[in-house]
């Protein structure tokens, strides 16, 4: 694949492609000539490779070469218009088939544009002609609310496109819609051929066991907002962002409107440029606050859903997944709102607080698209779930904390490995805790010359904190919120208790002198 300066300027120039879009439709081609005429294709190809370029080009090819119609179907509003626009770029007359549509002069076009619900209603009242249908299109395929207009089409070649070829739905494979998937380039070659940013990511451990999975498969909104919307993960969030986004144009993706809010106050008080857009704004407000992210160069917008497809804003520097997700696909759409490509622009950072990263792999990850498609349910139950994956957190910490604690040599304490030996000697399992405290404590005294300033530091552990009862909580088997929580605050009472009661015998023991 070839990605040079003047291939990329003859593609600016109009309907000249780069080598790898041109390749990818002489495949899609060559398996339309060789099959059936009611052969279901789909093609796989990262976000920002192209993919309405390619099935726009594909579109005029065909109609210039066939006496038959072409139909592209898209599920949200916003990308059948900027499919109906790329056709036209492309030369192709379109037509698009929305709630508000006249079609008494549908026998003018060669080429229709439509929305998913619409399509199906127009088509049950009768009120589109698609018995000349030879070429269906279908864009962001897996989603499952085209299938049930395959019904229509039983003698049409059907080409889904896809970032992700894996069925929103479990329960309802790819497989049984598409006998064949074609896969295209790697995001990694799209990256090295500077189509695409590359990525950082920043990753930090979050307690997931709280949330709840849906019928869809994925956590609930409601689980998630709980999580999300407390005071830890908030100031988590602003943390992240502080250390490796602060003043760059900054886009997160939250799982409830509730939850964007928060952040959006919390951005707020802190003196940042932020708004908050979700699906009940209005067009007026969205265009505005949209305009507003584009035009300002630090601005950072908080978000629910609805910009994870169709929304093309290549100046992000940062996406911050402020949520968790069992879905590849999301997680593939959210991050490639980050990837595109402008000039001064060769790379984009990831901030996850999901533990998606540790799910999925690194955005780019080299997946096998064959095997997915065809074992969709193998690729799923090998996903560890969170009780897995929090099982191999391991708690670093950060930087700036881990100065204050610099006269210390080692400030971890490895809760499962002191479990496991009292449990061996007979000793009851609250003496893990009792140890945790005293090493808690002693790191504390060891960077402190009075009480006041040990009480000062035991305020920075509150992360290492919940992370040694979420440990610990799993060692004993019992992890209900309202015990974790207890429990939580029972620890930093003791400790702050323990650090009164005996600063100053453990300063003398470890400076050698009394405090002064």
């Amino acid at each position: 694949m070839s990605g040079t300066t003047s291939e990329k300027e003859e593609r600016k120039a109009g309907k000249e492609l780069y080598s790898y879009q041109q390749g990818a439709i002489n495949k899609i081609f060559k398996s339309f000539e060789e099959s059936p005429e009611d052969y279901h294709l789909l093609y796989q190809l990262p976000t920002g490779g192209g993919k309405t370029v390619i099935f726009s080009e594909i579109v005029r090819q065909y109609l210039k070469h066939h006496q038959k119609k072409v139909l592209v179907m898209t599920h949200r509003i916003e990308l059948c218009k900027q499919t109906s626009k790329m056709l036209t770029e492309f030369g192709v007359e379109n037509k698009v088939v929305d709630s508000k549509a006249n079609l008494d002069d549908q026998q003018k076009y060669s080429c229709f544009v439509a929305m998913v619900e619409t399509l199906n209603n127009r088509l049950n009242d009768g009120k589109l002609d698609i018995s000349d249908i030879g070429l269906v299109i279908i864009d962001e395929a897996h989603y499952n609310s085209f299938t049930k207009l395959f019904k229509f089409f039983d003698k049409s070649f059907v080409l889904g496109v896809t970032a992700t070829p894996l069925s929103s739905n479990i329960k309802l494979p790819m497989t049984d819609n598409y006998q064949e998937l074609i896969v295209g380039e790697t995001i990694e070659s799209l990256i090295e051929n500077e189509f695409l940013s590359r990525a950082e990511t920043f990753s930090y451990n979050v307690g997931l066991t709280s949330l709840v999975v849906g019928a869809n498969g994925d956590y609930t909104v409601k689980s998630s907002e709980d999580l999300y919307t407390n005071q830890d993960m908030l100031s988590k969030l602003l943390y992240a962002y502080e250390t490796h986004s602060k003043g760059k144009k900054t886009l997160i993706f939250n799982n409830g409107i509730n939850t964007s809010l928060h952040v959006y106050d919390t951005f707020r008080a802190a003196g940042y440029p932020v708004m908050h857009l979700d699906n009940t704004n209005s067009k007026k407000e969205r265009a505005h606050i949209l305009k507003w992210f584009k035009t300002t160069p630090n601005a950072i917008l908080t978000s629910v859903s609805i910009l994870t497809t169709g929304f093309d804003e290549p100046t992000v520097d940062t996406i911050i997944l402020n949520r968790a997700t069992k879905s590849l696909t999301l997680y593939y759409q959210m991050i490639g709102r980050g990837s595109r490509i402008i000039k001064g622009k060769s790379k984009f950072s990831i901030i996850d607080l999901g533990n998606n990263l540790h799910r999925f792999g690194p955005w780019g990850a080299d997946l096998d698209w064959q095997k997915i498609f065809k074992s969709p349910n193998y690729f799923l139950d090998s996903l560890l779930n969170d009780e897995e994956l929090e099982s191999n957190f391991k708690y670093e910490m950060p930087d700036d904390i881990r100065q204050e604690f610099a006269n210390s040599e080692k400030v971890a304490f490895d809760i499962k490995k002191t479990y496991t030996i009292s449990v061996k000697k007979g000793e009851s399992s609250k003496v893990v805790l009792e140890r945790s405290i005293a090493q808690h404590a002693k790191i504390c005294v060891e960077n402190s010359e009075d009480v006041y300033d040990a009480l000062a530091l035991m305020k920075l552990l509150g992360e290492d904190i919940d992370y040694r009862i979420q440990r610990y909580t799993k060692c004993i088997s019992r992890s209900t919120y309202n015990f974790v929580d207890w429990l939580k605050d029972d620890y930093r009472k003791k400790l702050r208790a323990y650090l009164r009661d005996n600063f100053d015998t453990m300063f003398e023991e470890i400076h050698g002198r009394l405090p002064e």
